[in-house]
């Protein structure tokens, strides 16, 4: 069965500069990658997320502060730039994920894959920062939650730990936060002793490896996270997917090869079968050295589509 692929020439229009890491390549070399998989259904043109879907999950005064940047050019912070065409990006990326869930929904397939550009798993309820402005991630599962899904798991496998969409989901029972990831590494959240708070005590897994942990490591951390799941048995995954855990990555210092994430793909469809209809939605999130961008992201998505 093919997999959805969103894809919009307006995730070009975010241009962070001359040698930033987050650069317009690592869009352009996984769609060249993609376009050549015969397991591709590439998805219509879609709206950009309206002010008040972000808002689902943002300050509206931030989404009204990000509104006001565009046209023009800046930092957000000093690792997260912003150019003229910048927030139109990040507003059709999130666009992006509600396009997939509607295809889902109407069960048109059970897989997706948006080619996110800016990224989203930092991006805060008030604030952008790491390389992300919207969290496109969390946008998707509030909009799921609006069409009465009531057990979502948003399963994060990016090097750095998603601190973001942890403190959106924090007290949230119909939110399943887990998390693999470097540790400790920016943004310096995600310790095992983070499970959440309130109502949603215990719906928080972050399972942080020590550098240069390779794929058995995380194989054995993934048996914890498959026990949690087999409990709790999510309606949908969502998947932040970062790919900056390969070993060929510049900024993170792991090693995980492109074969890793095809077997974390092929563990999670078992898993998805078991409870939410073989439905999984995953969004770009890091990855920096392009060759094994491209071929990790086409792997997981051949994947998807076996």
């Amino acid at each position: 069965m093919k997999t959805l692929v969103a894809y919009d020439p307006a995730v070009l229009e975010h241009d962070t500069g001359p040698g930033h890491p987050e650069s317009i390549a690592r869009a352009e070399s996984i769609f060249s990658k993609l376009q050549k998989l015969g397991s591709v259904e590439w998805i219509e043109p879609w709206e950009p997320a309206s002010l008040s879907l972000l808002n689902f999950v943002h300050n509206s005064k931030y989404t009204e502060q990000l509104f006001r940047l565009e046209g023009r050019s800046g930092y957000l912070d000093g690792d997260t730039p912003f150019s003229a065409g910048s927030i139109r990006a990040a507003q059709v990326t999130a666009g992006s994920g509600i396009a997939l869930v509607d295809q889902i929904l109407l069960g048109h397939r059970s897989t997706g894959f948006a080619l996110a550009r800016p990224p989203g798993h930092h991006a805060e309820i008030d604030f952008g920062m790491g390389f992300c402005l919207l969290n496109n991630v969390a946008i998707a599962a509030e909009y799921l939650k609006s069409k009465g899904f009531q057990r979502i798991c948003i399963l994060d496998w990016d090097v750095h730990h998603g601190n973001g969409t942890q403190n959106i989901f924090y007290e949230d029972p119909q939110v399943y936060f887990v998390s693999f990831h470097q540790y400790p590494f920016y943004p310096g959240s995600g310790s095992s002793e983070e499970r959440g708070k309130g109502a949603g005590l215990g719906k928080t897994l972050n399972l942080p490896l020590p550098r240069l942990s390779d794929e058995a490591d995380y194989l054995k951390a993934w048996l914890l996270f498959e026990r949690e799941m087999l409990a709790y048995s999510p309606e949908i995954y969502l998947v932040s997917a970062g790919f900056d855990a390969h070993e060929s990555d510049p900024l993170g210092e792991m090693n995980l090869t492109t074969r890793s994430f095809g077997i974390f793909t092929r563990k999670l469809k078992q898993l998805a079968q078991k409870s939410a209809q073989g439905r999984i939605l995953s969004f770009l999130e890091g990855g920096y050295d392009l060759r094994a961008l491209a071929d990790s992201v086409a792997l997981h998505v051949g994947e998807l589509s076996a």
